[in-house]
């Protein structure tokens, strides 16, 4: 791992002024929060292509919905709680059910917005997107992946959600990196178990993989940047390979990527999966970083999760 730390939130800000120099119909909407959730970035430079919806998340995505259909590219964003929570009818029933090709960019996402406490924490986004058809939901481990996820998703022809971090998290990918839709990343091969991570999560995995290395324990780690659609390949093959998955999310346990690898291999390839989140929980206020280890969201409790599913 890289010693930058980087906020997936700025990598979101940066990628779309990059856009905009690019793509002259890009358009960027948000519920006045621009200045967290770093689209004033894109406001600054292209003032005629931004539009602020104020406090009001059901009418950024009908907003977004309608430039969508006149033809241009659209990035709507607030924080996940709102984006997700608040707006949950209008991107199902706008967006998700006539195939609107808009993207979502949900930051201040999980446990890790801190000190702004249970009620802008979210930990059910995850789950809610996966529910609708066709919607992509893309969950980047850092800043390099954050920003090829935004050019990626600009290609997509259906609607898209983007889960964007506060906090900074290390950078686990070289700048050369590839960034395949819907297609795992594999950081480490392992032999006893098979970590399966996604974002903030990814760095935490590797450094559990790192520790259980140092007492013998070989521990793999793939990135699961595309939460849907998932890759079932990947999933499947490090089932077959360890027979030992371990999940680990910045997200509840129930619906998010935990319950995606549980479905998928229950019905392909039966094995033991536990699952590292939020266990049906609400946040509560506090430091960032005292928040991941009180709800266990660290290294110490994934490596702790693989020694238990070795019997170790």
């Amino acid at each position: 791992m890289s010693e930058i730390k980087l906020a997936t939130r700025d990598a979101y800000g940066k990628a779309l002024a990059e856009l905009g120099a690019i793509n002259p119909k890009l358009v960027v909407l948000d519920a006045d929060l621009a200045a967290a959730t770093k689209t004033s970035v894109f406001a600054k430079e292209y003032p005629q292509r931004f539009f602020d919806a104020g406090i009001a998340e059901a009418n950024l995505i009908g907003v977004s919905a309608g430039l969508s259909t006149a033809g241009y590219t659209v990035f709507a964003s607030s924080f996940a709680m709102f984006a997700a929570g608040r707006a949950f009818e209008q991107i199902r029933n706008t967006l998700g059910y006539p195939h609107i090709n808009v993207n979502i960019g949900a930051t201040h996402a999980g446990i890790s917005v801190g000190e702004d406490g249970a009620s802008h924490q979210c930990c059910e986004d995850i789950a809610l997107m996966r529910t609708i058809p066709g919607m992509t939901v893309i969950n980047p481990a850092d800043d390099v992946e954050a920003r090829a996820a935004v050019f990626a998703a600009a290609e997509l022809p259906t609607p898209c959600y983007l889960r964007f971090g506060r906090l900074a998290v290390p950078r686990v990918n070289k700048e050369d990196y590839k960034f395949e839709l819907g297609k795992a990343v594999t950081l480490k091969e392992g032999s006893d178990a098979t970590i399966i991570a996604t974002g903030l999560m990814v760095a935490e995995a590797l450094a559990a993989a790192a520790a259980l290395e140092s007492e013998g324990i070989s521990a793999g780690v793939l990135n699961i940047h595309t939460i849907k659609p998932l890759d079932e390949a990947a999933v499947l093959a490090a089932a077959a390979k360890t027979g030992l998955l371990v999940t680990a999310e910045e997200h509840s346990i129930i619906g998010g990527l935990g319950g995606a690898v549980a479905e998928l291999v229950s019905e392909k390839a039966p094995c033991r999966v536990l699952r590292v989140g939020v266990r049906d929980k609400f946040g509560r206020s506090g430091p960032a970083l005292e928040m991941l280890k009180r709800y266990g969201l660290d290294a110490k409790t994934i490596a702790e999760t693989v020694r238990a599913g070795l019997g170790k």
